[in-house]
């Protein structure tokens, strides 16, 4: 049997980076503390493979400490040696034992050492991304954080608007008509004074001759009832409130105009990793769906079966055995992209209105088996996610059937310029 050496990394962001060297049966090579840079990592590289036969490959085992991981990993896969980047979780149980009265780096740097002992066939080896890839992971990523900020900066505009106009307008979506009116005239005051014409032209021309008289009517109808309901009460700061929301427009347009950036130069990554677009001939995975699951899965056959991308995906349940006993319907794992995970779900409910088979095994969780909606509807992500699996590590586009197999008329499906037989499993 080759001898194995194995570096448990403990990651340090403001400070130097913590090794364990340990042998394949757990003996302790050595203890060092390393920098991100080439002499330091190459020190330790040294340091492992001191004693060693010629050719052996140093594993090296480290949590995903904010970007701390990326100069390691880059260092030693091109260098031969493979790399594990394990979740926190993963690592969590054994330090706890192994950190029961003491608590130091050096204890984290041996726990994840030990994890390559105790857990070797469940560790994953890191597989870094081409360009086009990591391209298209960094747009997927900008997008979603631009996404969830604008998110904040409208529910925070639709939280400040009730109390300037009591009886507030805004019912629906926060609309760019509706922020133009907004950046001028947030003060109900001023917008009484502006008039029906100048607003009219303004809501015209930000929302491109869509919305007019009526939506006209409903902000001066609002803007007059806070007037009424208000008058020159001092506990009202008109002025100041309209600053706030003013300022939160301005935001919300500013990261609306990077995402708009971002979400175009995401499809152009997307279409170099995915030119056939097969990840979009998957039901209920649309423009925005299609590269976060491009980008989050990475190469479909470092996964081994679906049931491993599943379980990659936190949609699989925790399983619960004991003696004889097999508990079924447990909670999800969670583990994995949450990103990735908020999506499947998401698109698991267009999908089952889309796709048959997903309908019937959603039918079966709701009908028969008294699941809520999310809970059915996490049910069918996990066969959504399964099959994404087998479209990507195929390579052929997804085809929609019935639910006793037969293939639906090609006016149900999505164009595509391949066909292949997706299983339902």
């Amino acid at each position: 049997m080759h001898e194995r050496r194995i570096i448990g990394l403990d990651l340090g962001i403001a400070s130097e980076h913590t090794a364990r060297i340990l042998t394949g049966d757990g003996t302790l090579v050595a203890k060092r503390r390393a920098v991100p840079t080439v002499e330091s990592l190459e020190r330790l590289e040294q340091v492992a493979l001191d004693g060693a036969p010629s050719g052996t490959a140093i594993e090296v085992v480290m949590e995903p400490t904010g970007p701390a991981w990326l100069p390691i990993a880059v260092f030693f896969s091109s260098r031969g040696h493979q790399v594990f980047r394990v979740s926190s979780a993963k690592a969590s149980d054994l330090r706890k034992f192994l950190s029961h009265h003491a608590k130091s780096n050096g204890i984290d740097a041996d726990t994840l050492a030990r994890l390559a002992i105790i857990d070797r066939r469940n560790l994953l080896p890191l597989e870094l991304r081409s360009a086009d890839e990591a391209a298209l992971d960094r747009r997927v990523r900008a997008c979603d954080r631009l996404t969830r900020q604008a998110a904040e900066h409208k529910v925070r505009i639709k939280d400040l608007i009730p109390q300037l106009y009591p009886m507030t307008p805004l019912t629906g979506n926060l609309g760019a008509a509706d922020l133009a009116v907004l950046e001028r005239w947030a003060d109900p005051r001023d917008l009484a004074k502006a008039g029906r014409a100048r607003l009219g032209k303004v809501i015209a021309t930000a929302s491109r001759g869509q919305q007019k008289a009526p939506r006209v009517a409903e902000w001066l109808d609002a803007a007059t009832q806070s007037i009424e309901l208000y008058g020159d009460h001092p506990a009202v700061a008109f002025a100041e409130l309209a600053a706030e929301v003013r300022t939160e427009v301005r935001l919300l347009q500013a990261i609306q105009a990077e995402l708009a950036q971002h979400e175009g130069a995401r499809e152009v990554s997307y279409r170099s990793v995915d030119p056939e677009e097969l990840a979009r001939s998957l039901p209920g995975i649309k423009e925005t769906s299609g590269p976060v699951l491009v980008a989050t899965m990475g190469r479909a056959q470092r996964f081994p079966t679906a049931a491993h991308f599943r379980s990659f995906t936190g949609l699989a349940p925790k399983p619960s055995e004991t003696g004889n006993t097999d508990r079924k319907g447990q909670p999800m794992s969670k583990a994995g992209s949450s990103m990735l995970r908020t999506m499947l779900v998401r698109a698991a409910d267009t999908a089952r209105k889309q796709d048959p088979q997903l309908a019937r095994i959603y039918y079966v969780q709701m009908a028969e088996r008294g699941k809520t909606h999310l809970g059915a509807t996490c049910v069918v992500a996990a066969h959504l996610a399964g099959r994404a699996w087998q479209v990507m590590h195929r390579e052929s586009p997804y085809v929609l059937r019935d639910i006793d197999g037969t293939r639906l008329p090609k006016k149900r499906q999505r164009p595509s310029s391949r066909t292949a037989t997706t299983s339902t499993n």
